[in-house]
């Protein structure tokens, strides 16, 4: 890794706003304050923020929990990963995925997992290049 990966500090606001500027290139329809609110709420099941920084500025992001599953045992699912639409095909990115697979064996899970978009091409590359294989489609059913 190039790259040097921190953990957010999730009660520290100023930090949250500045992750969020790389969030919304990946979750748009969420503002800075519902962003806010929402990670606040997932703290709580979990969810924790590395990122990188390169000049003092948060260029990449990964959201992420460790759960356990019937299905795969005890896994670090990745909930968000996303680089700053202009700091893209740096590595930060692939440095941030090296460091969420270090610190899923270290946390003493059985694998890693996330789910991606049909059209984030760039982003399949990555995961197959890190040796990730595509292994279910995922169904949802909106209730609102």
């Amino acid at each position: 890794m190039d790259h040097q990966v921190k953990q957010l500090n999730m009660e520290d606001s100023q930090a949250l706003e500045a992750a969020y500027e790389v969030f919304a290139a990946l979750r748009p329809h969420l503002s800075k304050d519902q962003f806010i609110d929402q990670v606040r709420t997932q703290v709580a099941e979990g969810y924790r923020i590395a990122f990188i920084e390169d000049a003092q500025e948060v260029v990449a992001v990964a959201g992420f929990r460790v759960a356990t599953f019937l299905a795969w045992g005890r896994v670090l699912y990745i909930d968000d990963l996303a680089t700053h639409p202009q700091r893209r095909r740096a590595g930060f990115g692939g440095d941030l995925l090296d460091w969420l697979i270090l610190e899923g064996q270290r946390l003493g899970c059985a694998a890693v997992h996330l789910e991606t978009d049909h059209q984030r091409h760039d982003a399949h590359r990555l995961y197959l290049n890190k040796g990730f294989v595509l292994s279910s489609h995922h169904m949802s059913l909106n209730l609102r």
